[in-house]
């Protein structure tokens, strides 16, 4: 390194020599594949060919059996975990609206199983709109109370019934404690 830098500074053009690069070398390192594991069975996942072969077992005998009445019950809660109606108040009526329509629409054998659709599509579609609909529903009855607070609260105040009543009981309300 000494050599180099009074070269420069002489300004002559000696060259040092460098040590020669190492070829790069290429190391295939075989990668370890992980054994496949079976992703577990999500709380509430139905599987759709199932779902298809319960319902075509229902029209035959008009006995529903547990394992479509669960599947029924498995899509209305997973669909109240979407994103757009997790944070309702009233979720336990959406999903209880949307379990009464699939099974109206099970019982009136509204799902025609000759045309082999999606019959998981069809009832999520079901449960949708329910809870749609119970929204709607929930919705007025909130506007329909506020309505009347309104009312009730603005002829209270023009009557001069809006007075403010103090319990002299409550050690709390007086001033001079």
């Amino acid at each position: 390194m000494a050599s180099k830098r009074s070269a420069k500074k002489a300004g002559s053009k000696t060259t040092v020599k460098s040590k020669p690069k190492k070829a790069a070398v290429k190391k295939t390192a075989v990668k370890k594949k992980k054994p496949k594991t079976k992703k577990p069975v999500k709380e509430h996942y139905v599987n759709a060919k199932e779902f298809y072969e319960q319902i075509k077992r229902y029209y035959e005998t008009d006995v529903i059996e547990d394992g479509l009445a669960e599947a029924i019950n498995k899509i209305a809660t997973g669909l109240s975990y979407a994103p757009n109606f997790i944070n309702y108040s009233y979720k336990d009526e959406m999903i209880g609206d949307a379990v009464l329509k699939m099974f109206s629409a099970i019982r009136n054998k509204k799902f025609d199983i000759e045309t082999k659709n999606n019959p998981f599509s069809y009832f999520t579609t079901i449960a949708f709109h329910a809870f749609i609909n119970r929204i709607k529903k929930e919705k007025k009855h909130r506007e329909t109370i506020t309505k009347y607070q309104e009312k009730y609260y603005m002829d209270a105040m023009n009557s001069g019934e809006g007075n403010v009543y103090v319990d002299n009981n409550n050690p709390s309300d007086d001033e001079d404690c």
